[in-house]
């Protein structure tokens, strides 16, 4: 095939955060965050850097993570992907406390807990290997390999202390390959700008030039893209003449925001790439319902030796110029997952637990997923929930469950999740005075009243239930159709809120990295762990549909 003459941002789009790039030959390969989302770290695949493939993920059993427990938004953040002496190195950090920000009118303590770890494979998608421990430190590691084949590690430095800068800035420490651990001194190489927030640094060495790149300015509207450069790879490091290569800081105007946390790759013609997240808002700098996604820009090296976007504005663009690469298009996923195959479709996760047979599985009724009753919806231990993510801001999503509860403990059905304290749930359960009925519950961060529930509606028994849920942009409307009963949609008459499934929605100093899910959840709080059976799950990516009810 011929190749692409533009590529369309974003390459990664939906909760794909923190893009860490890499090319092995003809192959690239993007790593993502994936916080509380079990497996741990997307990794994503093109060779045309157009297209692009959810591959593998990394982290997939419990010696290697374990996430009970975690907050919301806490987990694997900001991996960093590199493939040198025949191995794919990944590093990561896995956060178990967030702490207070300092955003005004946050409530806690500045303390924060995140363990940096190292795994290696020789193939992408195959097992890695048990993790090595680095330090704890301070967030985003990565893993520089120096041409003389020595090998560092840098991350953020968090100071908790009063009155200092929460972001200390950039620390650097040799990694002794054949000891497994890092050796020598601790050095902190650069403190930042007066942006702040300096965090995400990657090394690259060009034209005997150390190139430290940064982000700065928090992960919402005023991320920034940094850069600096060193003759010597402890410093001093000087900043680049524009400080910021790239950010949306200063305008509103364009469609891509939050842009930051990048990082460089070179093709096999010598062009430079940079990739970094971004977030598309609802109109008017709205929330960013599909969380911070991953998009890529071309750029070029200067004559002073520094790097620039193409137009020299550094701005984040809709499109940018493609390699002269064969186009590599990859088959698109199913809109319907019939839950034939004995393990769970590639796009979709489950929350913290190494452990899934204890929250689901697909042999109990062959064709089937099954969902066993576990705890509440938000729970940060043992949640039965399965989703995928939201990658477009108009939607249509369905199934059908069989699920006959005997209490009103028991509970299953469609959610659309962000985290424990934003979500909306369609779900059936049942009341001693109606029997089984269907409702919508809501978690409401930015509402008085944090929960919300909608008047019951009666259900036969013993009927499976086909539920669905259409979203255009903010807007969100569930239906419902009993089987052998029902010839039509019935619709809830409510309109519900689908931007509070964003990181804007939220308490002060709370942390919010993720993005938004569609789904299926099932409940049992008497601990009798009663399942509900899903046959099959539908997403579709549409236009915008002015009648939300105007479906077949």
């Amino acid at each position: 095939m011929s190749a692409e003459t533009t590529i369309q941002n974003p390459i990664l789009r939906g909760f794909n955060p923190d893009p860490s790039i890499v090319r092995a030959g003809d192959d690239y390969y993007i790593a993502t965050s994936t916080f509380e989302w079990f497996p741990g770290v997307q990794i994503h695949h093109s060779r045309d850097l157009a297209h692009w493939r959810l591959l593998t993920r990394a982290l997939d059993r419990s010696s290697q993570l374990n996430m009970l427990g975690e907050t919301d938004s806490c987990g694997i953040w900001a991996p960093c992907l590199t493939h040198a002496d025949g191995l794919f190195w990944l590093i990561y950090t896995d956060v178990k406390r967030y702490g207070r920000t300092t955003v005004a009118g946050a409530s806690g303590a500045s303390l924060r807990d995140f363990h940096n770890y190292l795994v290696t494979s020789p193939r992408i998608d195959g097992e890695w290997s048990e993790p090595v421990y680095l330090n704890s430190s301070g967030f985003d590691p990565s893993l520089f390999h120096d041409d003389d084949g020595r090998k560092y590690l840098v991350n953020m430095l968090w100071d908790h202390r009063p009155g200092c800068n929460r972001f200390a800035g950039i620390v650097l420490q040799e990694f002794s390959s054949k000891e497994r651990r890092l050796i020598g001194e601790r050095k902190n190489i650069f403190k930042g700008t007066p942006l702040g927030f300096t965090e995400a640094p990657h090394l690259y060495k060009r034209k005997g030039w150390y190139y430290l790149l940064t982000a700065e300015g928090g992960t919402g509207w005023g991320h920034a893209v940094t850069m600096a450069r060193s003759r010597k790879l402890a410093g001093p490091y000087e900043l680049h003449p524009d400080t910021h290569i790239l950010t949306a800081r200063n305008r509103p105007d364009v469609e891509l925001q939050r842009a930051g946390h990048a990082d460089l790759v070179e093709t096999q013609n010598g062009e430079t790439y940079m990739v970094y997240l971004c977030g598309r808002p609802l109109r008017n700098r709205g929330r960013c319902t599909l969380g911070r996604e991953t998009a890529i820009e071309k750029m070029a090296w200067g004559k002073d030796d520094w790097l620039r976007t193409l137009d020299g504005q550094g701005i984040p663009a809709l499109e940018t110029p493609a390699p002269p690469l064969p186009a590599c298009a990859f088959p698109t996923s199913p809109t319907t997952e019939d839950f034939n195959s004995p393990q769970l479709p590639i796009d979709f996760q489950w929350l913290r637990t190494p452990w899934p047979e204890e929250i689901f599985h697909l042999a109990a009724r062959p064709g089937f997923l099954r969902l066993y009753g576990r705890e509440t919806i938000g729970s940060l231990f043992r949640q039965s929930l399965v989703g995928r993510r939201q990658q477009a801001h108009c939607i249509s999503a369905a199934t059908v469950v069989e699920f006959e509860p005997k209490h009103f403990q028991q509970a299953a059905g469609l959610v659309c999740y962000y985290s424990g304290a934003k979500f909306h749930y369609l779900h059936i359960s049942h009341d001693e005075t109606i029997g089984k009925h269907l409702r919508v519950m809501s978690c409401l961060p930015d509402s008085p009243q944090a929960d919300a529930f909608t008047p019951p509606i009666p259900l036969s028994a013993g009927k499976p239930v086909h539920l669905r849920a259409e979203i255009d942009f903010e807007r969100l409307h569930f239906g419902y159709r009993v089987e052998g009963i029902d010839n039509d949609w019935q619709w809830l008459p409510q309109q519900f809120d689908a931007s509070i499934l964003s990181d804007e929605a939220c308490a002060p100093g709370t942390a919010n990295f993720t993005g938004a899910f569609v789904g299926l959840a099932c409940q049992d709080l008497s601990g009798m762990a009663h399942p509900a059976d899903f046959d099959f799950f539908e997403y579709k990516e549409r236009s915008y549909r002015a009648r939300p009810f105007s479906i077949s």
